[in-house]
Order: structure tokens, then sequence, then C-alpha cells
């Protein structure tokens, strides 16, 4: 797996968005027929000036006419996404779980889900998106929508509510949903897109509005638990468990605590009742149980590199912790287990 893109970044809470590298490649190589988007910050395609429908991420749709020998590799992006596909089948993952989109597949993902799509590989597909950062990067951080965006309050509230509180991935959509995507797709496709954004304000407006009804009508249960702090907190742990560039950070109590928006005190309570653990403890324990993993696929690495590849500060030191958690030293360990 490519290295993950962190939920949280501290300090100021930057994010990097996703670049789609691949397929502006593809579409430099003539593998994509057509990839038509209009975009801010570090997405590709057509740029937004900044007054320009601000929070729009990205909006546009791709035609693929063959099979590629790629995939775009799991990611997190900035905003709500939203993904319509019209035509062909495409294999989609979303929290490491594997999903099959069908002509008409409605998918959502919310920033801190990670996606990917193909596996391994792209194949013949047209498919319509609208990424729309509404300023959360965790689970309990309160949504700002934009002022483009003129559904009722109580619309806006109970979109939010359904989005934050629910995270089945794949819906089915209704023709209305389908023409709106592809009335989007139309003018975001035209050589003069830019100077169309009436029409596609109206009709993301429309698009949101037609989410909502789905929404309604298939009587969404929600889950409070999913914009918890202890939501935030658990989503941390899993993105340390499954990245080991974060295992390998010198992490402190504050750092981690920081990178979730929580204070010291709120942060430990939250920890032990998820793991019954405190976090030092917690994130030894994962760092003991990738780098056992790594003594036995890597018997050519010395036992001090993979110390230092998952933060620990010597290899008398990860000894020590390795024998607390495993009773046996590291070198025994990989013994035992060739």
């Amino acid at each position: 797996m490519a290295r993950l893109r962190p939920i949280f970044k501290a300090k100021g809470r930057n994010w990097q968005a996703y670049t789609c590298r691949p397929l502006t490649e593809g579409v430099k190589s003539g593998e994509i027929r057509q990839y038509c988007t209009l975009a801010h910050g570090g997405y590709p395609g057509k740029r937004l000036g900044r007054s320009e429908l601000p929070g729009v991420s990205s909006v546009g749709f791709w035609d693929i006419k063959k099979q590629l020998d790629w995939g775009l590799d799991w990611h997190r992006n900035e905003g709500i996404e939203l993904l319509f596909l019209e035509s062909g089948r495409l294999e989609l993952g979303v929290d490491l779980q594997s999903y099959v989109m069908e002509p008409n597949d409605l998918a959502i993902t919310r920033p801190w889900q990670l996606h990917r799509f193909g596996e391994p590989c792209i194949g013949p597909s047209r498919l319509h998106w609208i990424i729309l950062d509404v300023g959360v990067r965790r689970p309990n951080q309160a949504w700002n929508w934009p002022n483009w965006l003129v559904l009722a309050k109580n619309d806006i509230a109970d979109l939010t509510d359904m989005l934050r509180h629910h995270e089945e991935p794949i819906w089915r959509a209704d023709n209305g949903l389908a023409g709106c995507f592809r009335r989007i797709s139309d003018v975001v496709g035209r050589d003069d897109a830019q100077k169309n954004l009436s029409h596609i304000t109206v009709y993301l407006n429309e698009a949101w509005l037609l989410v909502l009804d789905l929404l309604r009508q298939r009587r969404v249960p929600l889950d409070p638990f999913l914009s918890s702090t202890r939501r935030t907190v658990q989503l941390f742990f899993s993105d340390i468990k499954q990245n080991p560039h974060s295992l390998s950070q010198a992490w402190t109590l504050e750092d981690m605590a920081d990178q979730c928006g929580l204070s010291t005190p709120a942060f430990v309570q939250h920890c032990k009742q998820l793991t019954n653990m405190t976090p030092m403890k917690y994130l030894n324990s994962e760092r003991v149980k990738a780098a056992a993993e790594q003594l036995v696929r890597k018997p050519e690495l010395s036992i001090s590199r993979i110390a230092m590849d998952y933060g620990f500060s010597s290899s008398q030191y990860f000894a020590t912790v390795f024998r607390r958690h495993l009773g046996c030293s590291p070198g025994a360990y990989r013994n035992q287990q060739a």
C-alpha cells in the first residue's frame, strides 16, 4: 500500500490534497478519452477563481473506454465526495472494504474515509464526481457549507446530520439524480465552462437536495458515535496502525492529543476507553506488532534497522519493550519463527 496521507495535521491543521496524478498522466498519454473538471487547490482541471464556487475542490467526470493497467491507490479527499457511475463497472474500496459500483450507483465518502478505485485496475467507465470541502477533517468538527448552497436551514441540518452519522458508501441513485450529474458534466465539459458557473451552481444545489431526498427516502439509521470525539481518536489510532510512517514518528502524548484537536486529559480518557491502555503503551504495542512482522518477513534487515523504522530510539529500548509485550527478545523471536 502507498504511504497514506494523515487524517490529521497539527499546528494549523494543514491538509494535503490528493493530486490524482495517475489520472493526469493517463490523460496526457491518451489512455483516458475524456477527463473534464473544474477545480480549486491541488486538484487537476480547469482552475476556478478564488471567489468562484468556494468549497468546490473538484467537479467533473471521466470517460474511459478501455481497461487501464493501473488504478488510484488508497487516498483521502479534502471534502465530501459524491461519485455517480453512469456506465461501466468500477471496483471501489472504502475503509479497506471492497465494493463494486454498477451503473446508476452513487458512492459517498467523507474526508477521513480511505478509498481507492480499481482493484487493481480501472476498467471502462463513465464516472461523475463532486468534491465539496465543508471545513472538516475530523468526524467531530462542525460542518460549514458554502454560501452558494441555498437549501433551507432545516434541510442543511438534516443533510449534515445524515452524512455525519451514517457511513454506508453505496446507494442506488434515481433518474433525477442521474440526470442532474449529466447536466453538471455537460456544462463542465464545454470549452467555456467557466462562463456558465450560474448553471453549475444551480445544478450543484439540485444535486445536494436530491441526495438529501434519497437519504430521507431510505430512512437512514443514524449513529451518534460517528461524530464523537472518541471516534476521532479511534480513527487516529487506526491511521497509525495502517501507516508505518506514522508508527515511526517520535510521538509524545501532547503531540497525539494535538493531532486529534483534544486536551491531553480528554485524549487519554478516550484512549483508555477504546484500548484499555494508556496512549504510549498502546502506541508501543502496535509498534511491536508491526516490528515483529518485519522480523519474520525481512530477515535481511538488522534488528537495529527495524527498531529505528518503527520509532524506537535504540535497539536496547526496542528489546526491552519487545520482551515486555511478547516475552522474548527480538532475536529469539526471529529464530523461533524462522
